[in-house]
């Protein structure tokens, strides 16, 4: 029988060779024709997908586009042979300036407010073909699990990147491990899944998720700071300071974004567990 000692360092050993997480890759959308009639009915087809998404809250069928757009189902499989394919060209349009930004600023917590920042915009006007991607990746989800998928599947997670880029000058300050968990947890905090959560069962405004989602990114970056022995960069504290006197900030804000959940009487999510 093993001695405890043993047993000990084999469980120390089989932590250490612990595979590491697996990485989705994300889906993109078919890319979009240059010039001429093709770069046209791609773009009717896109558009009418964009307002559909609007009206009704989910990813159209290509028939409902078809009809939408006058167009026959057949021109619509050309350009998007299935919903996977169709909803990624929505999130690229939809999304496309934030997988391309690049913070001017060299300080990990500041380039994270940045590209929380830059986006927030973005979540506002095109949440509901957000909200569809998720739905359909739900779905799909199900289906792939019972069988019955039977186009290629909607694949999330650029933000993975986007974020992966935000904390990069932490890697001579944190321990990987402590960088990947930064890094894991910003992903929670960063989509729509946050305003999902706020808007849906706490009631909270646009504004007010923004608060709250800056306040826990803010979070976020400076305790994995401190636990790597760092100290928040300058530029976030004057950041912090000056949404604070202007009242923009996570912190300051939330007392307010409480009481705005209180006057909405949705705090207490009833029926919204």
């Amino acid at each position: 029988m093993p001695s405890s000692k043993s047993a000990r360092n084999t469980r120390i050993t089989k932590i250490a060779e612990a595979p590491k997480p697996s990485k989705v890759e994300p889906s993109f959308g078919p890319a979009p024709p240059a010039r001429g009639v093709k770069a046209s009915t791609f773009r009717l087809l896109l558009d009418s997908a964009m307002a559909l998404i609007r009206e009704a809250g989910h990813v159209p069928s290509m028939a409902e586009v078809a009809q939408h757009s006058g167009v026959s189902r057949a021109t619509v499989y050309r350009y998007f042979p299935s919903r996977s394919a169709l909803i990624g060209a929505v999130m690229d349009a939809s999304l496309g300036p934030v997988r391309d930004f690049s913070s001017p600023h060299a300080d990990a917590p500041r380039r994270v407010r940045d590209v929380f920042e830059k986006t927030f915009p973005l979540f506002q006007a095109f949440e509901p073909q957000m909200r569809a991607a998720v739905q359909l990746s739900l779905e799909q989800w199900a289906q792939e699990r019972a069988g019955t998928l039977e186009e290629e599947p909607y694949r999330r997670g650029h933000r993975v990147r986007i974020l992966g880029n935000a904390i990069a000058p932490l890697a001579s300050v944190l321990e990987p491990a402590t960088q990947m968990r930064l890094h894991q947890a910003l992903t929670v905090v960063y989509g729509i899944e946050t305003y999902m959560v706020l808007k849906d069962i706490w009631g909270l405004s646009d504004r007010a998720v923004e608060k709250v989602a800056l306040w826990m990114a803010d979070t976020l970056v400076a305790a994995a700071m401190v636990e790597g022995g760092g100290q928040t960069a300058p530029a976030s504290r004057k950041a912090g300071r000056a949404n604070r006197a202007s009242g923009r900030s996570g912190v300051s804000g939330g007392s307010d974004t409480h009481k705005e959940s209180l006057a909405n009487g949705k705090h207490t999510a009833k029926g919204k567990a």
